[in-house]
């Protein structure tokens, strides 16, 4: 996996979204946030994760998506079940995805994180091809971003534990940190 030198994954469909802006001057990413996400809670499958990254999610298409149509949230990455990867918004760019977070002191992480969030939820184990898909992208991203390190991977959870749970239970730690070793 290459990243071109507009921050765009090669093997990413692209699908921008405007829920993005510049990073502070003079800050590269150093640090990978992931999330877990579904569409309703629970669903998998369907164009709702996209809508909502695009901010074109239908308030009418699910009761609980009345609570959540006006949020202005995108991430970097999805990695669907299936591992295919779409990109909302280049890797040099900021993402809205992180919220009030705080990473060894540092708050407002979207400043220097990427997001890379998963299909899935908190308690339902995540796929092969996602920790597959996932591993591959990090490695490019380790590449391009020198400050990126394993000790650098956290959850939503890790940086926003008040608020959020993802990834969750569901998510094997151990996993992604033998496939990024080998």
């Amino acid at each position: 996996m290459n990243i071109s030198p507009h921050g765009w994954l090669d093997e990413a469909h692209p699908c921008p979204s405007p829920n993005c802006d510049v990073r502070p001057e003079a800050t590269a990413p150093d640090l990978v946030v992931i999330h877990g996400i579904s569409l309703p809670p629970g669903e998998f499958g369907g164009p709702h994760i996209e809508a909502l990254f695009t901010n074109t999610l239908d308030p009418d298409a699910h009761p609980y998506f009345r609570t959540i149509h006006e949020d202005e949230v995108s991430a970097h990455i999805l990695i669907r079940r299936d591992g295919s990867l779409t990109q909302f918004v280049p890797f040099g760019l900021r993402a809205w995805h992180a919220g009030a977070s705080s990473f060894q002191g540092r708050t407002r992480c979207n400043d220097f994180s990427i997001g890379i969030e998963l299909e899935g939820s908190d308690d339902t184990a995540y796929e092969d091809a996602q920790y597959i898909s996932l591993a591959h992208v990090i490695r490019a991203l380790m590449r391009r971003y020198p400050g990126i390190t394993p000790e650098r991977i956290v959850g939503h959870s890790d940086i926003a534990p008040e608020r959020k749970t993802d990834p969750g239970p569901g998510f094997d730690w151990a996993r992604l940190h033998t496939l990024l070793a080998s």
